[in-house]
């Protein structure tokens, strides 16, 4: 193999500090003030006014643009496959959600008419999603169980649940979180708080949707078995749950359980056929055209009378009219409206910036929390609950050829027309085959548990936020278990940062850079190199010095220590020196020229520790950031060394560093920006080439030795 040519480059410079380079750079200290910023962003011009509108309504900007003879057949195709998939994944995490399934149809059309308007990804299917509707379904199940809807029937002699009554309050309940949360979106978008959902680490989103998951089959269990367990609300509420239908096992209804295993078995062989023959279709089967035909079967069969299977029930035809959401209730659902605010714009956010970076577009983060807020505030007047994009149906508004929000139109007219005129004909159909087909979407949410390994290869820490995430949503349920979930990240960072790598560095051979000594072992002599891996701050200040004051092999408090005791000693022994000499002068009563040069002169050890380092240069380039606390940690780690001669130096600072330093009083007449060096080559030229301490005090030697009288002294411990 032919050896790779290496480029070479010379660079011939002066040795720059911090000073200097503002000198030679021209640096201006000139910053506009508050009031110049306010009135920039507020000015309105022709240009600005424009991009306002155009951002706040994007439909606006493409619409116009749109390539009808590219793009509409795959829209076209695209939309009515994913409404056909909306039918029966609305109507089921309707039940998800706890509200009768027609709702979840209301949910299908709105909010996507909304997003079409205002959103900014070409390939998201938005609409309802399991994981929201699990949430929503926790808030409702919590706010109106069913024991405060119990009744006395005077015919069994038994109470039972007025269903009409708690379905009524359910919905209103629903209503309002979604209202909420919508209104959670706009605010944060508005302020740009787009970046929010930094703080969802993909391990952690993972994590969360895969607890969430287990959450949706767990509460799908009782439809599949055809048994009516008691709901639980709150932490530790699943195992409850898990307990209570492994009581009522005995109880479980033939006719349920044997429409539940045709409608699985059903499906997944539809979903794998799918997979075989990807390349041969053009547009993937429909395997929700199933639900079709399991209500005829329902129907002719009758099974809910026969067998006791329970069905969809009343599915009335027409749009709810506008509402104004229970004000009284936003005290209550606050909290839950926040979760699903985040979580339901970390899921689009994160899913739209991957069909974004696939097809060369960009998605605006902050529009995108604005158009979803809309979509949830809007809807929840209209009746609807919490809506976030889908990963199944956005894939296959993709794989059929969609490439614009037109798709999603089409998706809310077919919606449209089912609600309109052919709602009522799915009132027999079976909520087992609904459960069935929750089931089979979320295989590819059980598949995440494969990430455990994989993140166990590649970081340990991640896969601990995937397992511990993963574990307190399954216990805290979703919405605590979102909260402690993103705690639990945020302190492994904030361990991370308070247990740093530490290192000394040497230099490579022949060059100006500047590598770890346990890997190269070439350190710079005389001079000590010292980086943190990490930025300084109050919570590993202390750490560092520690550290410092071990990869030097100093103990500089032991150092400073013995320094004030021998300063102390020789104190004593010039009092004591001056006394006798007193003593002297007035027993002689005549001066003493031999007594007064030893009072000029005082001999002291002068020699150097060659053990010490003559300079320890400090590596800030991993710091972003300093504290009040890291910088008298800088202040203090100078005084202390420059007290046994150590000359302590600044390299590759930052302007926000240099900034804080000087807000901090770092910087006085005795200490400027002669201490702060552009890299960590220029510091170690400037340490070789300057004047050492010593050096000095031999300079004053041989001046005293030549008889110049000079009044200073030297102590090394």
């Amino acid at each position: 193999m032919e050896e790779r040519r290496r480029a070479t480059y010379k660079v011939n410079r002066d040795v720059l500090d911090e000073g200097d380079l503002d000198e030679m750079g021209e640096k201006s200290d000139t910053k506009p003030s508050l009031c110049d910023k306010i009135k920039d962003s507020v000015s309105c011009t022709g240009p600005r006014v424009k991009n306002c509108m155009l951002g706040t309504f994007p439909v606006a900007k493409w619409l116009p643009r749109y390539a009808f003879r590219e793009d509409a057949l795959g829209d076209l195709v695209s939309g009515i496959s994913v409404g056909i998939m909306q039918l029966p994944q609305g109507m089921a995490y309707a039940l998800l959600a706890s509200v009768p399934p027609v709702f979840g149809l209301y949910s299908s059309f709105y909010p996507v008419l909304i997003y079409f308007i205002f959103g900014t990804s070409k390939h998201i299917s938005i609409g309802t999603y399991a994981v929201m509707s699990v949430m929503i379904g926790g808030v409702v199940d919590r706010l109106a169980p069913d024991s405060n809807f119990e009744i006395w029937d005077n015919v069994t002699n038994s109470s039972i649940i007025d269903s009409v009554s708690r379905d009524q309050e359910r919905v209103r309940i629903a209503v309002v979180v979604t209202f909420v949360s919508g209104l959670f979106q706009i605010l944060l978008g508005l302020v740009q708080f787009g970046f929010v959902v930094t703080y969802l680490s993909e391990p952690l989103v993972r994590g969360y949707t895969t607890g969430a998951a287990v959450h949706v089959i767990v509460s799908q269990l009782k439809y599949v078995f055809g048994i009516h367990p008691k709901r639980y609300s709150g932490p530790i509420s699943l195992i409850y749950t898990v307990l209570e239908i492994c009581y009522l096992l005995p109880q479980t209804n033939i006719g349920t359980l044997v429409v539940s295993i045709v409608s699985i078995v059903t499906l997944i062989l539809a979903k794998e056929l799918n997979a075989y023959l990807s390349k041969k279709l053009p547009v993937p089967l429909p395997m929700e055209l199933f639900v079709i035909i399991a209500t005829v079967i329902s129907w002719q069969v009758n099974l809910e009378k026969r067998y006791g299977v329970d069905v969809v029930g009343d599915i009335p035809s027409g749009l709810q009219p506008p509402a104004l959401p229970a004000m009284s209730l936003f005290g209550q659902v606050v909290g839950d409206a926040f979760a699903l605010a985040v979580v339901g714009y970390g899921i689009a956010i994160s899913l739209g910036r991957i069909f974004a970076l696939k097809y060369g577009y960009k998605v605006d983060s902050n529009q995108e929390l604005i158009a979803l807020g809309l979509s949830n505030s809007i809807g929840g007047i209209f009746q609807c609950f919490a809506i976030s994009c889908s990963m199944s149906r956005s894939l296959v508004q993709e794989s059929t050829g969609g490439k614009t929000q037109v798709a999603g139109a089409v998706s809310a007219v077919v919606i449209l027309f089912i609600t309109l005129w052919i709602g009522s004909l799915f009132e027999d159909l079976p909520k087992a085959v609904l459960a069935a087909i929750i089931f089979v979407n979320l295989h590819g949410m059980m598949k995440q548990f494969l990430d455990i390994p994989a993140l166990w290869k590649s970081n340990k820490i991640d896969m601990l936020v995937w397992v511990a995430t993963f574990i307190l949503t399954v216990l805290l349920n979703p919405d605590l278990g979102l909260a402690a979930a993103i705690a639990f990240s945020m302190l492994t960072v904030i361990f991370r940062t308070q247990l740093p790598k530490y290192s000394l560095l040497g230099q490579v051979a022949d060059t100006d850079i500047y590598k770890p000594v346990e890997d190269y072992d070439k350190q710079v002599p005389g001079i000590l190199i010292f980086r943190s891996s990490a930025t300084l701050y109050f919570a590993n200040a202390e750490m560092y010095q520690e550290a410092l004051g071990e990869k030097s092999g100093m103990d500089i408090t032991k150092i400073l220590s013995i320094k004030k005791k021998l300063a102390a000693k020789r104190k004593r022994h010039e009092k004591k020196l001056a006394k006798k000499v007193k003593k002297e002068l007035k027993k002689n009563k005549e001066p003493n020229s031999e007594h007064q040069k030893g009072i000029a002169i005082i001999d002291v050890d002068n020699d150097p520790d060659l053990s010490l380092p003559r300079a320890i240069i400090l590596d800030l380039s991993p710091v972003n950031f300093l504290d009040t606390v890291g910088v008298k940690t800088i202040k203090s780690i100078r005084r202390d060394y420059g007290e046994i001669d150590i000359e302590v130096i600044l390299a590759c600072c930052q302007s926000g560093v240099v900034e804080s330093l000087q807000a901090g009083g770092f910087f006085s007449s005795n200490v400027t920006k002669s201490c702060l060096f552009y890299s960590i080559h220029d510091a170690v030229l400037y340490c070789q080439s300057a004047k050492t301490k010593n050096q000095y005090d031999e300079e004053y030697e041989q001046e005293v030795r030549a008889g110049i009288h000079i009044d200073r002294h030297c102590v090394h411990p």
